[in-house]
């Protein structure tokens, strides 16, 4: 189990992500837009720079659903592969079968 402390500073940076989106994504657009004069894209810059930290979503790390495992995380279950295999195994997991031979 990963240390909660770490658990909870990754969800509210998935919090603070999802609250300035709308924000990043216009300030983003107005810096990208060569139509706009320099001066309102620096300034878009600026405004953009000055969001706080994490609200970045390349802040947010993946991390299992289950143990809070940041590393062998697989996206589409989100799910490290420890937490994979023990579920997989009690057959929790639909359609997953242990392989054997």
């Amino acid at each position: 189990m990963a240390k909660t402390s770490s658990i909870e500073k990754n969800n509210r940076r998935k919090k603070l992500a999802k609250q300035f989106s709308a924000k990043r994504a216009k300030l983003k657009a107005i810096s990208k837009d060569q139509k706009v004069s320099m001066e309102d894209r620096f300034n878009a810059q600026l405004k953009l720079a000055a969001l706080p930290r994490n609200s970045s979503p390349g802040r947010v790390r993946n991390r299992c659903e289950v143990s809070g495992r940041p590393r062998a995380y697989y996206r589409k279950l989100k799910l490290s592969r420890i937490a994979l295999r023990e579920l997989g195994n009690f057959g929790q997991i639909p359609g997953l079968v242990k392989s054997s031979w």
